[in-house]
């Protein structure tokens, strides 16, 4: 900060220079590949959901024959490019490197491109990743349920032109958090996969266990009496409720006798495990807290509740975290464009019953990974979160500038 601010001092004391972004960049349209010429490999097709905030995802990707190119050679992208999301959530910004090479711009994506050496294009980059540029660009879209951004718009933004020293100063510091945030996260990564492969290999037994099925070994629930509770409120815990990331509630509606769902008949208590049966292979299961004890959750789970002389609830849960699992209900889910498993179809599935003492040591080592790449506060993803937190506070204070008269 200090060296910025000597900088800033020495070479531009009065203030800095804003442009118009169409004055300093060449900004390109996409082109309208065709999703029924996506190949499995060849020249990748850049899309609005590729860009994510400040970075590339590299989830479902598409590509398209390379001897197609002569077709779409004006929107072929170079290393360095800004891509932007111009549909939807406007205005995310990411940069390509050599390894998302060869693509393709895709329709409703913008490419910004340096044209002289005044700007830096990492600079420009960090200069769109601030939530206030994001704020802007959802504000000037038109559209009512998708958004849409205009290139007019976004050619005549106005960009501040600091002194190259300055610019190179701000992309050293700034760049030094992101680097610090993706080792953080490519550590995440790793860990998941380790997590994954010790969960399963933990789990899998033979038969020097007794193997039981789920509705053998977890007891009976109860659905609620709405006419018996008439003015008492209750937390309803629905499928969304249910984060697939972390497996986690992440938030509820209070509801009563006047406006519950129909859904809304389950009660649920401590310790049990809910598994959802509405498009199951989605993943989503939790298991209930202290929070969430004799409150309410949607008849679109099942709920699980574990028989504690044979089965730990959280070693039940862990059952329902194997590939073993997720392959039975994959197997056994109906229905084509809304598919879902039966209560009774999921109890079939068999389980391991090791001694209990043999279950707590193994709950012990997954509940050890679990924090580290699962938990908000301890773990892995709460230190990315802080360096996060880190770079968006000095991006913000280093991007401000006193505009020249």
């Amino acid at each position: 900060m200090n060296k910025v601010e000597e900088l800033i001092q020495q070479l531009c004391p009065e203030g800095v220079v804003y442009k118009e972004l169409g004055e300093m960049t060449k900004i390109l349209n996409g082109y309208a590949f065709k999703s029924n010429k996506y190949t499995s490999s060849g020249i990748r097709v850049i899309r609005i959901s590729d860009v994510q905030k400040g970075k590339m995802s590299d989830k479902d990707l598409k590509y398209y024959p390379i001897e197609m190119m002569d077709e779409f050679k004006s929107y072929i992208l170079k290393e360095n490019d800004l891509v932007m999301s111009l549909t939807g959530n406007v205005g995310r910004v990411a940069m390509l490197s050599e390894r998302h090479l060869p693509a393709g711009l895709n329709q409703r994506v913008a490419c910004i491109r340096t044209k002289n050496k005044e700007i830096l294009t990492r600079f420009l980059f960090h200069f769109f990743d601030q939530n206030q540029f994001e704020i802007g660009a959802m504000t000037n879209a038109t559209g009512g349920g998708q958004k849409n951004m205009s290139t007019t718009w976004l050619a005549k933004y106005m960009i501040p032109i600091p002194p190259l020293p300055v610019q190179q100063e701000i992309v050293n510091i700034l760049d030094t958090f992101t680097q610090l945030e993706a080792e953080l996260e490519a550590e995440l990564e790793a860990r998941k996969k380790q997590y994954e492969y010790y969960r399963n290999e933990l789990l899998t037994f033979g038969d020097e266990v007794e193997w039981k099925t789920l509705g053998e070994i977890c007891l009976s629930t109860n659905n609620i009496q709405w006419k018996d509770y008439k003015n008492v409120n209750f937390q309803y815990i629905d499928l969304s409720s249910v984060s697939r990331e972390n497996n986690k509630i992440l938030g509820t509606t209070t509801i009563n006798y006047q406006n519950a769902p129909s859904r809304a008949q389950q009660i649920v208590y401590k310790d049990d495990v809910i598994f959802g049966t509405t498009r199951p292979t989605l993943r989503r299961y939790s298991i209930i807290t202290s929070n969430y004890h004799n409150q309410i959750c949607s008849t679109g789970f099942c709920v699980l509740r574990a028989n504690q002389n044979i089965i730990l609830p959280r070693f039940l849960y862990y059952i329902l975290t194997t590939a073993r699992f997720y392959n039975y209900v994959e197997k056994n889910q109906e229905g084509a464009s809304y598919p879902s498993i039966s209560n009774s179809k999921v109890k079939q599935f068999r389980a391991p019953t090791p001694p209990i003492s043999e279950q707590e040591r193994i709950v012990g080592i997954l509940d050890r990974f679990d924090a580290l790449v699962n938990d908000i506060s301890i773990g892995l993803p709460a230190e990315i979160e802080a360096r996060r937190k880190q770079y968006e506070y000095y991006r913000e204070k280093l991007l401000s500038f006193e505009k020249a008269e």
